[in-house]
């Protein structure tokens, strides 16, 4: 009985810093570098655009370490980033943007959205996600070809 305790109080410890480490966060500036390492003399890894969303895996001084929808690592200045609202990113080659929740609504002008387009999430609708681009223009995407955090 007491091992079956040690365990679930080791558990639950563990679970607390993994969910503590990992956040979701979405850039909130117009464009963005990530970079290999924790500073500005660290190579360009990718420039970004906003409400790309990242998962913060670690940090150092003002440096987020983070991962991006394809699993690469990368570090982000901490002031670039937020976690007050949601964001996507279309992860399949290409996603109808609709005007409404499901396939019987019509594609918005700004249909197809490519890989790496990002959104701000609104709201997500069973399978459907109701986003807005950095423009302001809104729309649905079908939720499974979008990387959310």
């Amino acid at each position: 009985m007491q091992r079956f305790i040690l365990l679930t109080v080791l558990f639950i410890v563990l679970l607390f810093f993994i969910s503590s480490n990992t956040l979701a966060l979405c850039v909130k500036v117009q464009t963005a570098n990530l970079r290999s390492g924790p500073g500005t003399k660290y190579e360009k890894t990718w420039q970004v655009f906003k409400y790309m969303p990242l998962k913060k895996i670690g940090s150092k001084g003002n440096w987020y370490k983070v991962r991006d929808v394809d699993g690469d690592v990368h570090w982000i200045y901490k002031k670039l980033v937020t976690s007050k609202y949601r964001c996507a990113v279309v992860k399949a080659r290409e996603a109808n943007i609709r005007k409404g929740p499901g396939t019987k609504y019509k594609k918005t002008d700004l249909s197809p959205a490519i890989k790496y387009d990002t959104f701000k999430v609104i709201k997500i609708k069973g399978n459907w996600v109701k986003v807005v681009d950095e423009f302001g223009e809104v729309g649905w995407i079908y939720k499974k070809l979008l990387w959310i955090q």
